[in-house]
């Protein structure tokens, strides 16, 4: 079974935390806020720079995420990976975050470093 790891530097972002509201036309559309923007960027960025970018693995597997955040605030395990689950796609490193691939997170928590916050992200196939 292969094993796949990527660790993206910087604090770890929700999506849900600080939407904006903007107007598209006679529409309003809900967007992610400009810091979790600037979070996929980097991802994208560190997942090409250790050569994860494009892989589209489509085989079922646990994806385990540690989370080492820059404070001690309070934050939502499930809102992170779901962050990280759509930066995964976004970058191609995996086809979709539907159950057939990200078939569970096992191992996945948050801890603390305040001076290199983190995630890092192992990929097993099952």
């Amino acid at each position: 079974m292969a094993v796949y790891r990527l660790v993206i530097s910087g604090d770890p972002r929700t999506k849900k935390n600080s939407q904006r509201i903007v107007r598209a036309g006679n529409n309003m559309k809900i967007l992610p806020s400009n810091q979790y923007k600037e979070y996929e960027k980097n991802f994208l960025v560190d997942s090409m720079y250790q050569g994860m970018w494009r892989k589209k693995l489509k085989n079922k597997m646990n994806i385990k995420c540690v989370y080492y955040m820059k404070t001690r605030r309070k934050v939502d395990l499930v809102n992170l990976l779901e962050a990280t689950m759509d930066c995964l796609v976004a970058s191609e490193v995996i086809e979709d975050d539907n159950c057939s691939i990200a078939y569970s997170h096992d191992g996945s928590c948050v801890k603390y470093d305040k001076e290199r916050p983190r995630v890092e992200i192992e990929m097993e196939e099952i």
